[in-house]
């Protein structure tokens, strides 16, 4: 790693939902909001760049656990701030707390959990499973 991993180093993402984000578009017939699976994306994104200026190019992150609570709809057009904090780092596995906001109001809530190993252990296991 580059740099210590310190518990409170937080990142924030804005995202404004447009048309193909919508739970209509995954299958979700009529449901022209914020998907839940985008919704994750954007938890994984912003904790990717949280971590990135730390660990250096030599290492990944990968996403191992989400816990997820999404319990407003957010609208086409509405923009989407996603917030990631540090709270535990145990060895390789980094916790993260995670909070939601559309305009007007919280969105979601919960925890996310990475993984963090080098590229070249994640190809070998990689090539391993392929062979």
């Amino acid at each position: 790693m580059s740099a210590k991993l310190e518990i409170g180093r937080a990142y924030s993402l804005q995202t404004r939902v447009e048309e193909w984000m919508t739970a209509d578009k995954t299958g979700n017939r009529g449901v022209d909001v914020l998907s839940t699976s985008m919704l994750v994306q954007f938890i994984e994104n912003a904790a990717i760049h949280c971590l990135e200026p730390m660990i250096g190019d030599q290492m990944l992150s990968l996403g191992t656990h989400i816990d997820l609570e999404h319990h407003k709809p957010v609208p086409v057009g509405f923009i989407v701030r996603t917030e990631v904090e540090i709270v535990m780092v145990d060895g390789p596995r980094v916790s993260f707390a995670v909070s939601v906001f559309d305009e007007q109001e919280p969105v979601a809530e919960g925890t996310h959990e990475r993984y963090l190993i080098e590229k070249p252990a994640f190809r070998a296991k990689l090539e391993e499973k392929l062979a």
